[in-house]
């Protein structure tokens, strides 16, 4: 699994970032690559670059090993990402790729997948219940 990060801002001002801010709030510098881009190239791509303001939102995308967008959330800068269900999803992603299982809504590492089958249809609730809360 690779991570990286990408900005409309210079390597610098992540430097900066990462020297001035970063440390501070968590005592270890960030722990994958920073990307630079400051064309708004890269943010195009994916339909985040806001090209009034010059920068690109908040987003994150699940890309799979054959370059497949799997999954993407888009927020606005007012409400912070989900650390804990970005690794979530990846670990439902991986396992689905080893097993072929489907992953339930609210699964963790270690709860019941579902093995499809054409029988399974209408179902399921047979075989999977969601969690209580």
């Amino acid at each position: 699994m690779d991570v990286l990060s990408v900005s409309v801002d210079s390597v610098y001002s992540h430097k900066v970032w990462n020297e001035t801010e970063l440390i501070k709030m968590t005592g270890k510098d960030i722990p994958f690559p920073m990307v630079s881009d400051q064309t708004g190239s890269i943010g195009r791509l994916y339909g985040v670059y806001d090209e009034e303001a010059g920068v690109n939102v908040r987003g994150r995308f699940l890309i799979d090993p054959e370059g497949v967008v799997q999954a993407a959330e888009i927020l606005s800068p007012p409400v912070g990402r989900n650390p804990e269900e970005l690794l979530r999803q990846i670990k439902a992603y991986q396992h689905h790729q080893k097993t072929g299982e489907v992953i339930p809504s609210g699964w963790k590492e270690g709860d019941k997948t579902i093995k499809p089958h054409a029988g399974l249809a209408g179902k399921v609730w047979e075989v999977w219940q969601p969690p209580k809360e």
